[in-house]
């Protein structure tokens, strides 16, 4: 992969040396010579940008340039951290578009297969369509989580675009999205279309008024997602203050590095990325919103906790509840406190979905169906494997 791979940029390697003993700088390991990549061995982190936005609705021949957010997150001081970071640098944008897609898909799939988790810069949000076609060398189905004010979807006969790359994920082979989720989306910014759509696919979509009022409920839609992505344009304009992001609505800056930790205390979670990211030489407070998103999913990472043995049933109190014709069967572990809900409609299919019969689930979603109320994320998931 290294031939796909620039290094850091000469001036973030000499801000690197300016800065404070302690501080990130100090402890990543930093692509600094062409064609010499650093040690990954006990990697567990590895920063990448992805200097692509020609896919962009709004491309008037604007470069990409991640210096500054490097700045930004190099500054930060680590927390108790257990695991070790590299910055690998930079993918230059190719020939054509389609060029760094395979770029992008062959660096993040050796870094996947290697349990390294990419985390990734990226100009116009087309890019996760790669990121996602990385999970190809996996072999499993995957579950995306995108923080987004758009869903979108987009019509999948049409050429991709930065705001139109769901349906190619969904229709293109080979057939690997289980599940797509949207947390924070603004329903003027849809077409009713797609929202219908959405419903008709058994997507999981939630309104940004539904995620702010009680940001917890991000934790078990993350807990059972692979692959994350953020538009930045979901985060309010006034928070970021780029020329590109005006929006006077979306998640504040402490509700977006909270969804960010959500992402990185999930034990699936395998690969972050931040796109439309646009030029913030005169708006720094919008790197350092960015660094600060990244150092809060590593922190997530450095203290996740393994408490998915559902075989031992001495870790985990199983409750059933009856509700209409079924009877719903959760279980709750006694190490974290988090719940699940069984899926028995699952259990016995033969393909490369190779999920656990367990969905995450909420202690208020338990309550509910004490009081006679299916699960929205229940009813959906039997009715997806009916289709």
């Amino acid at each position: 992969m290294i031939e796909f791979l620039s290094p850091v940029s000469k001036s973030v390697q000499a801000h690197k040396e300016v800065l404070p003993e302690g501080v990130l700088a100090k402890q990543i390991k930093i692509h600094s010579k062409s064609g010499e990549l650093p040690d990954l061995k006990n990697v567990k982190f590895a920063l990448l940008g992805i200097c692509e936005n020609r896919n962009d609705v709004n491309y008037i021949g604007a470069s990409v340039n991640f210096d500054e957010y490097r700045k930004a997150f190099y500054a930060l001081y680590p927390g108790n951290w257990i695991h070790t970071i590299a910055d690998l640098g930079d993918i230059q944008e190719g020939d054509t578009v389609a060029d760094t897609y395979y770029a992008v898909k062959t660096v993040v799939g050796a870094l996947l297969k290697e349990n390294i988790i990419p985390l990734l810069l990226g100009g116009s949000q087309d890019l996760v369509y790669a990121q996602y076609r990385a999970y190809d060398v996996l072999s499993k189905m995957i579950n995306f989580v995108n923080v987004d004010s758009r869903f979108d979807l987009g019509d999948a006969e049409k050429p991709i675009s930065n705001v139109s790359y769901v349906g190619k994920l969904i229709i293109e082979k080979p057939y690997n999205l289980f599940n797509y989720s949207t947390l924070g989306y603004q329903s003027y910014f849809n077409p009713p279309q797609e929202i219908s759509l959405m419903e008709k696919l058994y997507f999981d979509a939630y309104r940004l008024g539904e995620i702010t009022s009680d940001i917890t409920i991000t934790e078990p839609i993350m807990r059972n997602a692979d692959l994350v992505s953020v538009d930045i344009t979901a985060i309010k304009g006034g928070e970021v203050n780029y020329t590109n992001n005006t929006g006077p609505n979306g998640f504040d800056g402490r509700e977006i590095c909270a969804i960010a930790r959500y992402a990185g205390i999930s034990n699936k979670v395998s690969s972050f990325g931040v796109y439309e990211l646009g030029d913030v030489t005169l708006a720094k407070g919008g790197a350092v919103l960015v660094a600060q998103m990244l150092w809060y999913f590593i922190e997530g990472v450095n203290f996740r906790v393994d408490d998915e043995d559902f075989d031992d049933e001495m870790l985990f109190t199983t409750y059933k509840v009856p509700v209409e014709e079924e009877v719903l069967v959760f279980k709750k572990s006694h190490k974290t406190g988090r719940w699940w809900i069984e899926l028995p409609f699952i259990s016995n299919v033969n393909n490369k979905l190779k999920r656990r019969t367990l969905l995450p689930c909420t202690y208020g979603e338990y309550l509910g169906a004490c009081n006679q109320e299916i699960p929205e994320r229940w009813f959906k998931a039997r009715r997806k494997n009916e289709v």
